[in-house]
């Protein structure tokens, strides 16, 4: 099996755990692919020279899985590299909470008995696609979590005028807007009081940061839905982010975003459900006093 692997650089004190996971790679035969900074990371920051068939350098390679070594935003920038490249991605998380990344340190031997054994699931999660008539955003434009319009600083608010599939829907007086997928809804979309989805929804949510009305609401619409943007403000500029990815469009553009025509891969274990996930992640059904 030809295993690409993508890690965060920035845990420093994670080094047992990922010697662990090399090891149990190395000792199931896997041919082991790394992307080439996090392998610099390894080798300069953590002296840790692992064997390997090869570095990952460009946009596609050969690979039968991909192995995301972090958090949740490990995970989402491993998504962007695999792209459409239809290769399931499995998350071990060495960050805090993970949603996506949701294989924790204990588990790593077990899990990678069982991928080698082809014993797990694939689940399918949809992505947004960003789209303006000019190329202004440069980067990756899919995300698997959401799509972002915000403020670019502190002072002006945002008018953005929405429309989805040609009707007005509404004009948002916030200091933003989130359009998530039913996977980001776990995620920004859930600290503005966004609603939670099971990641096989056909959703959309929509969901205002910080409204200047209180009759403003997060909204589920069809995933079949195009939605349609202008932005006002005072200011020139505003920020569109994608899972995190920010970049700077001046006033005067229309946006939209719909549903890409592809999914990530994402692969998960037998025993791992959504609504397990929930009660560990959120802490559901458990007495916080008890832990006092």
């Amino acid at each position: 099996m030809r295993v690409g692997i993508f890690g965060s650089r920035h845990q420093e004190d994670k080094l047992n755990i990922i010697k662990r996971l090399f090891e149990k790679l190395h000792a199931l035969e896997a041919g082991i692919y790394v992307d080439k900074s996090f392998y610099d990371f390894l080798t300069g920051e953590l002296n840790y020279h692992p064997p390997v068939a090869d570095l990952i350098t460009g946009d596609l390679y050969q690979l039968d899985v991909v192995l995301s070594i972090g958090g949740d935003g490990t995970f989402l920038r491993t998504a962007a590299w695999v792209n459409d490249q239809n290769i399931p991605i499995l998350g071990v998380n060495t960050g805090r909470l993970g949603f996506l990344a949701d294989v924790s340190s204990n588990q790593i031997e077990d899990t990678l008995d069982e991928l080698f054994k082809n014993y797990y699931r694939v689940e399918e999660r949809s992505l947004l696609r960003l789209h303006t008539d000019e190329r202004l955003y440069k980067g990756h434009n899919y995300a698997l979590n959401e799509v972002t319009i915000s403020k670019r600083d502190t002072s002006s608010m945002l008018t953005i005028h929405t429309w989805v599939d040609e009707e007005y829907l509404t004009s948002y007086e916030a200091d933003g807007l989130i359009i998530s997928t039913p996977t980001g809804s776990t995620a920004y979309s859930l600290s503005v009081n966004g609603p939670i989805l099971i990641p096989q929804s056909n959703n959309i949510i929509l969901s205002p940061v910080a409204p200047h009305s209180l009759n403003v609401r997060p909204l589920v619409i069809p995933d079949s839905a195009v939605i349609k943007l202008e932005v006002e403000s005072c200011s020139k500029h505003f920020l569109v982010s994608l899972d995190g990815r920010s970049e700077v469009f001046p006033l005067g553009h229309r946006i939209r975003v719909d549903k890409a025509s592809y999914t990530t891969k994402v692969i998960k274990r037998y025993n791992h459900t959504f609504y397990q996930t929930l009660r560990d992640k959120l802490s559901w059904g458990t007495d916080p006093r008890m832990k006092m």
